[in-house]
């Protein structure tokens, strides 16, 4: 398959993983066991679910794993907002990181979109 190390969608999406530990930092010991573990969660796996994803043979396999990244940037996404009410942390602390999120979502949909496309593997 892909070499994820070169695709733009993994390169963003470690970028946002290190944004997500700076911000996550902060958050309250006390939701160290939720709140805080459950975005960390969420931001690795967007990542890891490129990477594996492009490890398979198949690209249906491949698409899927995508899709389950994306998923998690919907996740991440939501957990970011729920921080946000329960005044965790403030809305001008993530708008950047949701922006960076958007963008990620709009890169892999592009990419999901360019492995349907494919006709040269599997």
């Amino acid at each position: 398959m892909t070499s994820y190390k070169k695709l733009e969608a993994w390169k963003k999406s470690m970028l946002l993983v290190k944004e997500v530990y700076q911000i996550i930092k902060f958050y309250p010991k006390e939701e160290l066991f939720a709140l805080t573990s459950q975005t960390k969660r969420a931001a690795i796996s967007v990542p890891s679910n490129i990477a594996e994803g492009c490890g398979r043979n198949y690209k249906n396999d491949t698409i899927q794993f995508l899709h389950i990244a994306r998923g998690s940037l919907y996740e991440l996404e939501t957990l970011l907002n729920i921080a946000i009410m329960v005044e965790i942390v403030s809305e001008e602390k993530v708008i950047a990181l949701i922006d960076l999120i958007d963008e990620n979502i709009k890169i892999l949909n592009g990419l999901i979109r360019s492995f349907e496309k494919r006709t040269d593997i599997k």
